[in-house]
């Protein structure tokens, strides 16, 4: 029999006209939110115990020229409390949002064991340009490739902000569905302000295929954080010459190889130093620098901080955080 919640996420997925016939049998549905705008747009936030290793490709959506912003290792439902409050996910990646049309079928891979968490996001285009008006000719990578582009941005602190303001504060009584829809619009704002600092990258046209090569470099990438790979090593597993991999993956992530490896290993350091309570010394060495001077530039290059100030924040932060409580 299904849940309660379960057959939220089923009237959710009619209402767009998406195919959800034999998806939720491989997952424990833990929380589940639906709201629909349409036929302009719509937004649901969902966390899933994935069941059984499967895959599955995205289906059509009724909103016309759709655009999908999934928010990617932003929640996680906490069913040990009894309030069942959402909180943040405490994860190795970094969170990230994905931009993709619903005409680019998109296949999921799921993996026995792990939890799904995510806000996402689906709108026209012909509506997002209404907001984005005088400054719509700067996504054209967007709007003008609107059957060939994919992208993928790691998110700032206001999407994050905003993303938790969503799901941790009880939601108000009254004027829910303008409550939600602005809250929408505004993570929307707040990500198109960090794409517009993408430098500018000529198309390059690519198929599923390339796309699904160039993640398999992405996730090589991640998981050798301490450990660069070797540009052929990277070749070999996405199949393709050089140039085309480099230009695809600029053009799909708004940053080169190289920098997205160094942005990855200062994201690992900082979680290490922030979560693992791991000192500046051992989260350098623990990512491969044997340099410390050269560890504190590029991580201040990459957080904003050199990582002795980063940590004296997290110290101040929590100081505060205890005074503010202590007094309540």
């Amino acid at each position: 029999m299904d849940t309660p919640v379960e057959n939220d996420a089923t009237r959710f997925a009619n209402k767009l006209g998406v195919i959800f016939k034999n998806v939720l049998q491989h997952f424990d549905v833990v929380f589940f939110k639906g709201i629909t705008f349409l036929p302009d747009m719509a937004m649901h936030i969902g966390s899933f115990n994935v069941k059984n290793d499967f895959t599955r490709m995205t289906s059509q959506s009724d909103i016309s020229d759709g655009i999908g912003f999934i928010f990617y290792n932003i929640v996680e439902y906490d069913i040990e409390r009894k309030d069942a409050k959402l909180r943040a996910r405490n994860t190795a990646e970094p969170p990230y949002v994905r931009i993709f049309p619903y005409n680019i079928g998109q296949t999921l891979h799921f993996k026995k064991g792990t939890r799904l968490s995510y806000v996402s996001i689906s709108v026209s285009a012909a509506y997002l340009k209404t907001f984005l008006q005088e400054e719509e000719s700067t996504f054209k990578f967007v709007f003008d490739s609107a059957n060939n582009f994919w992208i993928e941005e790691l998110m700032t602190d206001d999407i994050l902000q905003t993303i938790n303001e969503l799901v941790k504060k009880q939601e108000p009584s009254s004027m829910k569905s303008f409550y939600y829809k602005m809250k929408a619009m505004e993570l929307l704002f707040y990500l198109f302000e960090s794409l517009k600092k993408r430098g500018r990258v000529p198309d390059q046209k690519f198929t599923k295929f390339d796309i699904d090569a160039v993640y398999k470099v992405r996730d090589k990438i991640v998981s050798s954080l301490s450990d660069s790979s070797s540009i052929a090593e990277l070749k070999q597993i996405a199949g393709m010459n050089e140039l085309k991999l480099r230009k695809i993956f600029k053009q799909i992530f708004g940053m080169g190889i190289y920098d997205y490896y160094q942005l990855m290993r200062m994201k690992e350091a900082a979680r290490l130093i922030r979560e693992e309570k791991l000192t500046v010394t051992e989260a350098g060495y623990q990512m491969g620098f044997e340099n410390l001077g050269h560890f504190s530039k590029v991580f201040e290059k990459h957080i904003g901080k050199k990582p002795k100030k980063y940590m004296q924040s997290l110290v101040n932060r929590t100081y505060i955080h205890s005074r503010v409580n202590s007094k309540k």
